[in-house]
């Protein structure tokens, strides 16, 4: 058996040269400046697209008016009166969603909506009484220009909605106005959305 002092000196010793770096050096990849330039480009077409779009380019349809879009347009839309509690309803519906609750503006077109309303039995019990109605409700409406009287667009539009009967007036009367609330409220929206439409053509 070897001293133990021999051992230790035949262990290699494991200390690095002096000549060796520390550190090894990097290598600039080609494609890491790839990257970096195509961002670089990317942001440049991103800036370019929405300087366009500020000034002559894409505008949405409900813009507000300093854009000049469809809501500022229909807010210049005189309604005129529609007889009948549902064409109140559906004027006040569109009044509301061409200002917002606001002051309207000074009007260049002129809007005459006219309805028919119309309720069908679809249930009937064995005694002969109606347990289901539908209320339909039909619309015809003319956008004309108020300067020149010239008409600008002809539309129809309609709305249904079904009720129960019940044995109480009292339940049957608001079962039916709330039909007609939702035909209006149907009725109120096409109109808006096709003069919209029309609108942000001009």
């Amino acid at each position: 058996m070897l001293p133990r002092a021999r051992l230790r000196g035949c262990v290699p010793s494991m200390t690095m040269p002096n000549s060796m770096p520390k550190t090894m050096p990097t290598v600039d990849r080609p494609g890491r400046y790839r990257r970096s330039c195509g961002a670089a480009l990317a942001g440049l077409m991103v800036a370019a697209l929405l300087t366009g779009c500020g000034s002559n380019g894409f505008q949405p349809m409900y813009a507000a008016s300093s854009f000049g879009g469809a809501g500022s347009k229909l807010a210049a839309v005189k309604i005129t009166t529609i007889p009948g509690r549902v064409g109140q309803r559906i004027r006040n519906e569109l009044a509301f969603q061409s200002t917002g609750g606001g002051n309207a503006i000074a009007p260049t077109y002129k809007l005459n909506v006219t309805i028919t309303e119309q309720v069908t039995s679809t249930l009937v019990n064995a005694e002969g009484d109606s347990a289901g109605q539908i209320y339909q409700l039909d619309a015809s409406f003319q956008l004309s220009d108020i300067k020149t009287g010239q008409v600008a667009l002809n539309g129809q539009s309609f709305g249904r909605a079904g009720f129960e009967r019940f044995s109480s007036i009292f339940s049957n009367v608001r079962a039916r106005e709330d039909a007609e609330n939702r035909a209006a409220r149907t009725v109120a929206n096409d109109i808006r959305v096709r003069l919209e439409a029309f609108l942000a053509r001009g």
